[in-house]
């Protein structure tokens, strides 16, 4: 049986940090979070736990997010299982900070609305690590800018089946699920055992992108 690994806890030593992202300390709460971007024009951040997840087996991951600033702002955050390292880091602005990160699945929250977007607060699937072709995407019910949301994201590795739930952090809040979708992770990561993590971006507009209280349930690699 395995258990519940916190990934954001601490020093961050289980984590590596590219481009702008950052472990930092918010006095206002005193919780360490990953800051992806930190409110600049044209950044790019991405963070992967150092240790590897067997992705021909069944997963669970959940963390919470907080994209924010005092105007609105872009682009968003990704949650993404590949298999290029543990440096990996993608383009700007609508790239999300994985644009050309091949070998890779990523799961969209996406805050604003480019070309080839649905709408400016989405959820999407997204395979081979470009942003402008979505396997699935979904609207979501509430703001993924401006207030923070709870996320899980569920693996079945016997059935290969990627399924998303997201969840207001207010009360009386509901886990809804968002996207359920057949994909098959290690086949698109290029390998068996691959890593775990986010990437963030700005363009033109800019944002505040958190992540926090990140845990992963997975058998070793």
């Amino acid at each position: 049986m395995h258990e519940s690994h916190p990934i954001t806890d601490g020093s961050g030593k289980h984590l590596e940090l590219n481009g702008t992202a950052a472990m930092i300390t918010r006095s206002s709460t005193g919780k360490r979070l990953i800051q992806l971007t930190a409110g600049g024009y044209k950044q790019i951040g991405s963070a992967w736990s150092t240790e590897r997840v067997d992705l021909n087996r069944s997963f669970t991951t959940s963390f919470k997010a907080f994209l924010h600033h005092d105007r609105p702002g872009a682009d968003g955050i990704a949650f993404l299982a590949q298999g290029h390292g543990p440096r990996a880091l993608g383009g700007w602005g609508g790239g999300l900070g994985y644009r050309g990160i091949r070998h890779s699945v990523a799961v969209e929250f996406d805050t604003y609305q480019n070309s080839t977007d649905p709408s400016g607060n989405h959820l999407a699937v997204v395979l081979g690590g470009n942003p402008d072709r979505h396997l699935k995407t979904a609207e979501v019910s509430i703001p993924l800018y401006g207030k923070p949301f709870l996320a899980r994201i569920d693996y079945d590795g016997g059935h290969q089946r990627l399924r998303v739930y997201v969840q207001g952090l207010y009360k009386h809040a509901r886990e809804k699920l968002m996207l359920d979708e057949k994909v098959d992770l290690a086949r698109w990561a290029g390998v068996s055992d691959g890593w775990l993590g986010f990437t963030g971006a700005t363009g033109d507009r800019v944002s505040h992108q958190d992540v926090y209280d990140w845990t992963v349930d997975a058998p070793p690699a």
